[in-house]
């Protein structure tokens, strides 16, 4: 059920309530979840996606052809971007065009339509894979060649924040941690498959680390972090209080699809070796699969994240345990007919 009141920090810091909201990526897990938190409250909300949705009033739209889109988004007072390439397996160019040059854009048509405040999707990937346990806002973004997706979103952090500085519009960067729930593509229906099927494999014995938050949670540190003042110029990270091994996380996934034990593993060196080879033959019969050796980087992460300013700056504080959100979800599966 989706929830009809404004969330309140734990020491009663209240968000104002917008007139109008615009969210790209509004079709999508978290933009569509958005676009209804924002409706219950009773917000004129506005989208854009790839796939038009006339009864929630998104428009068909790319981040990088802004006049498809831009003139949907004026008026509105607070623009959230969610939109981006969300995959581990993409060319620099598509990264580039959305990732980077589309927030660019976002931000124009944010400025240019009137918004007050704008509201950027980032990603703990951002932060690499070789972090430290409990890593805060202030550890160093990835740069390279490895890892493209967390590159991409640290270049997309700089252009807010630049913004920012330069006091084009008030911006606020959120970076959630690994959201799951229902309606979730990449942690609940795309595991499942892998599980079904057998393929679903972990590398280093899963003990890389997983850090889950429930989408309802995640939804509540959106929500204060755009409407706080203290939230301007300030990026928080967005999770929950735990990090888990993938090897626990996914595990149900492979009970789920009917299997006994936990998923397979290989050392990470030859999962490595194994899905470079199979992303170079994906991109030579233009196959799209998200097997890539940074996949298997992001599963062995070796840190969680802290959400301790999230906490002090925005009174945030997790509220679904990861039981009762696998439960939900594992519910929300056999209702939507992936499990029998």
């Amino acid at each position: 059920m989706t929830s009809t009141a404004m969330p309140v920090g734990t020491q009663g810091q209240t968000p104002d309530i917008p007139r109008s909201v615009f969210i790209t990526g509004a079709s999508g897990f978290i933009g569509r979840a958005l676009l209804a938190r924002y409706q219950a409250l009773g917000c004129e909300v506005r989208g854009m996606d790839l796939q038009a949705d006339p009864a929630n009033n998104v428009i068909a739209g790319n981040l990088a052809c802004p006049e498809q889109w831009q003139q949907h988004a004026a008026g509105c007072e607070l623009f959230i971007n969610t939109a981006a390439v969300v995959s581990l397996a993409a060319p620099w160019k598509l990264y580039r065009d959305i990732s980077v040059r589309g927030v660019r854009h976002c931000l124009d048509a944010a400025i240019a339509g009137g918004a007050r405040r704008f509201v950027q999707f980032s990603s703990i990937a951002a932060l690499g894979w070789d972090y430290p346990d409990q890593a805060d806002e202030r550890c160093d973004v990835v740069i390279g060649t490895q890892y493209r997706y967390g590159v991409a979103k640290g270049a997309s952090e700089h252009l807010v924040l630049a913004a920012h500085a330069a006091g084009e519009i008030d911006c606020t960067i959120v970076r959630p941690g690994d959201v799951y729930g229902p309606g979730s593509r990449a942690w609940l229906s795309e595991p499942l498959k892998l599980a079904k099927s057998g393929a679903l494999i972990l590398p280093s014995g899963g003990t890389g680390q997983f850090t889950p938050v429930y989408v309802d949670d995640l939804l509540d540190g959106v929500m204060l972090a755009a409407g706080l003042a203290q939230a301007r110029g300030q990026i928080f990270h967005i999770g929950s209080a735990d990090a888990v091994s993938c090897r626990e996380f996914f595990s149900n996934h492979w009970r789920w699809a009917g299997r006994s034990g936990a998923p397979r593993s290989l050392p990470l060196w030859l999962a490595v070796a194994v899905t470079r080879v199979v992303w170079g033959l994906n991109r030579l019969f233009e196959l799209r699969n998200e097997a890539s050796p940074d996949a298997m980087y992001m599963f062995s992460r070796k840190g969680g994240i802290s959400i301790d300013k999230a906490r002090r700056l925005l009174g945030y504080e997790p509220k679904v345990s990861l039981e009762e959100g696998l439960r939900r979800s594992e519910a929300w599966l056999r209702q939507d007919g992936q499990l029998g």
